[in-house]
């Protein structure tokens, strides 16, 4: 009897054991769903400013604006000045954010899309401006979300406004294509070291990995329809 007591004493202690790593793989499995489900991309607070949502997105992967920096290729100062809302990026820039903060570049602008239609009226549009930044450099536009609310889009469409600016601001290149229609003024599109003069009811269609740059010709704003694609999230 003093041995079955025995034998059945190892049993209860081995079922006992294994209950216990049993409850460890479980866990382990939860916490890695934790981990997974923590990873999720957020959407973005349509209520933030554009650039506290950039920090809100960088810190939420646990990102340094260093990180940011080796990622997009963008100088971590100009990083700093975009989240401390001292300056303001221009699409491109946002492009490159977009993708390495593995989101839709566009709810940047205007938080997450939750609709599979969007109507914005002229009164709703979300308007930025890309003021100077601290070097004292002023790039002259705004622009317009034209579909802040689409889910799952792979275009993204703005009105966008160009005024004369003192400072010359070096072409920019990114992910995507950009269709361009001129609204009201004249425009010149510098694409690849071609210089085009665009007048009003023109267009011009082309690879945003080419290097751009659009700005007024003379000394008069030009306001103009842009649409930018992108596979990018």
């Amino acid at each position: 009897m003093a041995r079955e007591d025995k034998n059945g004493h190892h049993e209860l202690m081995s079922q006992m054991q294994g209950m216990d790593h049993s409850n460890s793989r479980e866990d382990d499995f939860l916490a890695g769903v934790d981990a997974v489900a923590a990873s999720q991309e957020a959407p973005a607070d349509p209520a933030l400013p554009v650039g506290q949502r950039i920090r809100q997105s960088r810190e939420s992967k646990g990102l340094s604006l260093e990180d940011l920096a080796q990622r997009t290729g963008l100088p971590e100062a100009m990083l700093a000045e975009v989240e401390n809302e001292s300056a303001s990026p221009p699409l491109g820039v946002l492009v490159k954010l977009g993708k390495a903060l593995d989101m839709r570049w566009g709810s940047l602008i205007s938080g997450g899309g939750d609709r599979s239609y969007t109507v914005t009226r002229s009164t709703e549009r979300q308007r930025m401006s890309r003021q100077a930044s601290q070097k004292g450099t002023s790039y002259g536009y705004t622009y317009e979300t034209l579909a802040p609310h689409k889910t799952n889009r792979s275009m993204e469409p703005f009105i966008v406004t160009l005024q004369p600016s003192g400072g010359e601001a070096p072409p920019s290149a990114h992910d995507g294509q950009e269709f361009i229609y001129v609204l009201d003024g004249v425009m010149e599109a510098l694409v690849d070291d071609a210089l085009e003069i665009l007048g009003t009811g023109d267009s011009i269609y082309y690879d945003s990995t080419v290097p751009h740059l659009l700005r007024p010709h003379g000394d008069q704003p030009v306001q103009i329809l842009a649409v930018i694609y992108s596979q990018e999230k």
